[in-house]
């Protein structure tokens, strides 16, 4: 058996760490109980509301992966009268992170009187991005919200390939509305 030398060790370690750093996207999804999924062949894109913080190039990823994503599940695109009606809403917001470590020592009570140290407080501030991208499916007869997907996710600097995370974000997202072959809840 090999033996783990430290410094492939403080390597795994590392690396663990740098993979762990990635945004983690959070993703909630509901949807109307009482919606007849196996009714929906078609959909159609409506708007895209996003903060002024979304590139005119995102908004169009993010149209892209949801026409991906529709169509992989079965679904047909179709401009006029579909069945279902996509909207979503994209937002990304400038965030601070507070951080404050104290160092050294405050003192010593004693019975004669107090005996006084010295101690120092750093406050740092971080910033980071937030972003949320909300997708509505609407029955198009009815004008009803009957499935709803929300992402959230923090992050440090802009992903290097945003069409690889944008499309990853959206598919995450997708992943509980039901596919054409499966549409019982």
């Amino acid at each position: 058996m090999k033996k783990v030398t430290i410094k492939n060790l403080l390597l795994i370690l590392s690396a663990g760490l740098l993979f762990s750093c990635k945004p983690t996207l959070k993703v909630n999804t509901d949807y109307d109980r009482t919606a007849d999924f196996s009714a929906y062949k078609t959909f159609g894109l409506h708007y895209l509301v996003t903060s002024r913080t979304v590139s005119q190039l995102n908004e169009e990823r993010i149209w892209n992966s949801i026409r991906s994503t529709m169509s992989q599940k079965g679904y047909i695109e179709k401009d006029r009268n579909p069945d279902l009606v996509i909207h979503a809403i994209s937002v990304v917001k400038n965030k601070n992170y507070l951080s404050a470590t104290s160092s050294g020592y405050t003192g010593l009570y004693r019975p004669y009187g107090y005996w006084g140290g010295s101690a120092t407080t750093t406050v740092q501030t971080n910033q980071y991005k937030e972003g949320s991208l909300v997708i509505n499916v609407v029955d198009a007869k009815t004008n009803r919200l009957i499935w709803e997907g929300i992402g959230n996710a923090e992050f440090e600097k802009t992903p290097k390939n945003p069409d690889e995370a944008i499309s990853n974000a959206v598919t995450k997202i997708m992943t509980g509305f039901p596919a054409e072959h499966e549409k019982t809840l």
